[in-house]
């Protein structure tokens, strides 16, 4: 642990830290329970984050973003997601994926014709990979994407996309090999709303990270240029993979957002709250409690944080954004558990947002790879194989 930065307590950071939660308790937090009940898209408050700069942080300044760099992006993930991981999920998609797969693999074309509008929520995007058959094994997708002179028509679904239902890119991955080829078949292409044979399926009710619009997308035989793809034909997976081990960063510091979240409700409430006629924080076992969640959640940061700055100063970053993910995700469905355990009645009521915090938590160890992936991609990485 000895390149863990200094650099994560500097007052530069600490001044993203008050400006990303200045938006979160002045723009989110008065409708995040209302965006969680109604489950619909909240595209105005879109529009707030990008005219605020929050779609755009880690998207060069020339193109009308931020700038920001790994550690300056997962503070701001990690204040967002303490008032809502909805919200949060808005600025992972539209900066995290879509974003900075385009501004780190499209052409200059693609960047100004696209970038601007992104990250002032002009437009909004999906990042099309999953598919009912192709979660974790995202080799295995099987939507086709043939050349047909200067087209490409592609044919297939996505499944579980956030955003999908209102979508007006979707940055989609594509077989243009055959299904032996597994990943070298993979080819990325820039879909746009109102592309003939494109149509949004269903709307998916999910049980966390609601009002994200997730929806299933269909292809029938849908017609792009052949300058819509991403970085060049065969390298899709490639492309995907890049930006899903950034993303996981950002996940990480989300979970952690959402624990500090439950462990500063459950202090307050043991302080207030009395039972045989005295708080619940002059109980031993309610200390310890508190004790245990705050330490995890600590250690948590640091594994994220650490992987920030390793991405952040071009060092090797994919072992320890992947323990990041699967140990802040885990922290974060742990506490959310406890802090209900130690609100009793009042938290597995819906009077207070902890339910809320349970439900998205355990979301999110789900996407940006479930923690059996990230089990996975750890072995592999540690025993060599």
């Amino acid at each position: 642990m000895s390149d863990f930065p200094e650099v994560v307590v500097k007052e530069e950071y600490e001044e993203i830290r008050r400006w990303a939660k200045d938006f979160g308790q002045r723009e989110i937090a008065p409708i995040a329970e209302k965006l969680d009940r109604t489950d619909e898209y909240p595209l105005g408050l879109a529009r707030k984050m990008g005219e605020y700069g929050l779609l755009g942080l880690s998207i060069p300044e020339e193109y009308g973003g931020l700038g920001l760099g790994a550690v300056g992006a997962i503070i701001v993930a990690e204040e967002i997601a303490k008032v809502s991981l909805s919200a949060g999920l808005i600025i992972g998609v539209q900066n995290g994926l879509v974003g900075n797969a385009i501004a780190k693999f499209g052409s200059t074309k693609q960047k100004e014709k696209y970038l601007p509008r992104l990250v002032k929520g002009e437009i909004i995007c999906s990042f099309g990979l999953t598919e009912a058959g192709a979660g974790s094994d995202a080799a295995g997708i099987s939507t086709k994407a043939e050349r047909a002179g200067e087209w490409y028509k592609i044919s297939g679904s996505k499944l579980w996309i956030s955003q999908g239902m209102v979508a007006d890119l979707i940055l989609l991955f594509a077989r243009t090999g055959s299904q032996e080829d597994r990943a070298a078949g993979i080819t990325s292409l820039i879909v746009e709303k109102g592309s003939d044979g494109f149509t949004v399926g269903s709307k998916l009710e999910v049980m966390g990270l609601r009002g994200t619009g997730t929806a299933e997308l269909v292809f029938k035989d849908c017609r792009v240029p052949a300058s819509s793809v991403l970085g060049t034909e065969g390298d899709g997976f490639l492309i995907a993979m890049a930006v899903l081990d950034e993303a996981r960063i950002g996940a990480a510091a989300a979970a952690v957002g959402i624990a500090e979240a439950a462990l500063d409700a459950s202090m307050a409430y043991a302080k207030k709250r009395v039972l045989f006629r005295k708080t619940l924080s002059k109980f031993e076992s309610i200390q310890f409690l508190i004790a245990d969640i705050a330490t995890k959640i600590s250690a948590a940061r640091l594994l994220t944080y650490r992987a920030a700055y390793l991405l952040e100063t071009g060092k090797p970053f994919q072992r320890e954004a992947a323990m990041a993910k699967v140990f802040s995700s885990e922290t974060a469905v742990w506490a959310c558990e406890r802090a209900i355990q130690i609100h009793g009645g009042y938290g597995v009521s819906k009077l207070l947002p902890l339910e809320r915090f349970l439900r998205d938590a355990k979301t999110l160890d789900i996407v940006e790879g479930a923690s059996e992936v990230q089990r996975w991609i750890l072995a592999r990485d540690l025993l060599g194989l």
